[in-house]
């Protein structure tokens, strides 16, 4: 069976599904790889690496296309280009790759009209066996670690505190929403440059693991038991939750020099945590870094894909932090996918076995329709 890497098409993307390294473990499981041209050279992957390591290089989009199973970073779903790969799917052919399936549920249905068995990598279970496999999570601690960066270029003063001949310099006060993984990471780094961090969290289970990386849990008495669903996703709460929680932040936000959001809910539109009332009363030179800025932003001036500046304060929105530093977000995506691909090749041929709730879960697609429930449910709303 032939195993096609695609080059990515969406705007400003400069990962690749597979690197190097990960092609001779498909070749010892019978799989024949055959990568794009140039697929993986804005990552820092030549083609040559690519052949060096067993891979075939295409020579056109079609070629790869044609190809048994197709491996993407994004697919239609997911990239702004993507209709124009709409019509190069077939019938039979297997799609990996994360799509945005609870965002874009109308052209994951398009895919799967083609005939496609398509798996979206972003709906994987949080469960044991798949943690190898997620995408979100690798791509979300490239994200943390960035947005740090981000923010302590922007900030006018240094992050940890110094003690020198002509003064003392205070650390600066981070603040970091979400200890998800991307929080979780971006708490490490920023203490890693020495900043003072403290981050909330709806779910105080996570204040264990906030504390154990050096910073201070914020507490606030709100109901928080249904904050998260039984696949340990992120549960969207309603406008009276949200309207609570801002008004208890907002001491915390108006002592912070930075702020950094990571409230995300997949397939809903990001909620707003730090109102413009907040922003306000943010020193001037402080900064907002918002990883939810794809959704719409957890900072109510959030412009996606911009920095503003409002009042002094530096707003920043980037939309694919992994993807600036595509080199390592695509060796961890490689391993992801190319784990998950692994599960389903038995004996050679692709099995999709639905007892398997890995498969289960991910799968979108089958039979020239869509299979999923829940996007099933999407589709009749």
């Amino acid at each position: 069976m032939i195993v096609a890497v695609a080059r990515e098409t969406h705007s400003g993307e400069r990962r690749v599904a597979l690197v190097p390294a990960a092609v001779p473990p498909l070749a010892k499981a019978g799989l024949e790889v055959l990568v794009e041209a140039g697929a993986g050279v804005s990552a820092g992957y030549s083609d040559q690496q690519y052949l060096d390591k067993g891979a075939k290089i295409a020579a056109s989009r079609q070629e790869v296309f044609a190809a048994d199973i197709l491996l993407q970073v994004r697919a239609a779903g997911a990239n702004q280009a993507g209709r124009d790969d709409l019509a190069h799917y077939r019938q039979g052919q297997v799609v990996i790759g994360m799509c945005d399936p609870l965002g874009a549920p109308q052209l994951a249905r398009e895919i799967a009209q083609r005939g496609v068995s398509l798996f979206a990598l972003e709906l994987l279970p949080r469960i044991t066996r798949a943690q190898s496999m997620d995408v979100l999570s690798s791509q979300a601690t490239i994200a943390g670690y960035r947005a740090v960066l981000l923010a302590a270029s922007a900030l006018p003063k240094l992050f940890p505190m110094m003690i020198t001949a002509a003064g003392t310099l205070n650390a600066a006060k981070v603040l970091i929403v979400g200890a998800g993984v991307a929080g979780l990471q971006a708490i490490a780094t920023a203490r890693r440059l020495g900043a003072a961090v403290s981050a909330y969290d709806v779910r105080p289970a996570v204040k264990e693991q906030v504390q154990s990386l050096g910073a201070k849990f914020v507490e606030m008495q709100l109901e928080t038991n249904s904050a998260e669903t039984k696949g340990g996703y992120a549960q969207q709460m309603d406008e009276e939750f949200y309207r609570r929680q801002r008004e208890m932040m907002a001491r915390v936000v108006a002592e912070s020099d930075v702020v950094i959001t990571t409230a995300a809910v997949p397939g809903k539109k990001s909620p707003i945590l730090v109102t413009a009332e907040m922003v306000g009363k943010m020193a001037p030179g402080s900064v907002i870094v918002d990883l939810a800025a794809e959704r719409g932003g957890n900072c109510e001036l959030t412009k996606p894909g911009e920095t503003t500046v409002v009042g002094g304060v530096t707003i920043l929105g980037p939309l694919d932090l992994p993807s600036e530093a595509p080199q390592h977000a695509s060796q961890m995506y490689a391993k992801n996918i190319s784990t998950f691909l692994l599960n389903l090749v038995k004996d050679k041929q692709i099995q999709i076995n639905l007892e398997d709730e890995i498969i289960r879960d991910t799968l979108i697609g089958r039979d020239g329709r869509v299979v999923n429930p829940r996007i099933q449910e999407l589709l009749k709303a």
